[in-house]
């Protein structure tokens, strides 16, 4: 069961979060987190710390660490066979429960009307 598809949320106006939040990052710490969602690829609901953590309400965290600093991917599983990349923040000590809100916001949206809310990254390198 572990490999899972991997969406990226896309807003109702085209912006897709993770993508912009990826592509402001410098060039090693996105290898890195590239590199971590091809692990929630491969691993899918069994990733566990220190690399995933469930937070609350249905979201998760991908926990990357580079060079002192704390990225964390926040996503959703959609059904068995899905996860939804909600979008990228640096933590300092905690996940902002903002965060955690806006990811679960978007997870409604998601559920609500999926089609409108997929962006697939291998279409659009």
């Amino acid at each position: 069961m572990p490999k899972v598809d991997v969406i990226f949320y896309k807003e109702e106006d085209g912006n897709v979060p993770m993508v912009n939040w990826l592509r402001r990052l410098q060039y090693k710490p996105r290898i890195k987190c590239l590199a971590w969602i091809a692990r929630l690829r491969s691993f899918g609901h069994e990733l566990q710390r220190p690399y995933a953590a469930y937070l609350r309400d249905g979201i998760y965290e991908l926990r990357v660490g580079f060079q002192g600093k704390n990225y964390r991917l926040l996503y959703f599983f959609y059904g068995k066979a899905a996860v939804v990349l909600s979008h990228g923040i640096m933590k300092e000590r905690i996940v902002p429960p903002l965060e955690i809100d806006k990811a679960g916001s978007r997870k409604r949206e998601f559920e609500r009307n999926p089609q409108a809310h997929i962006f697939l990254w291998e279409e659009s390198s």
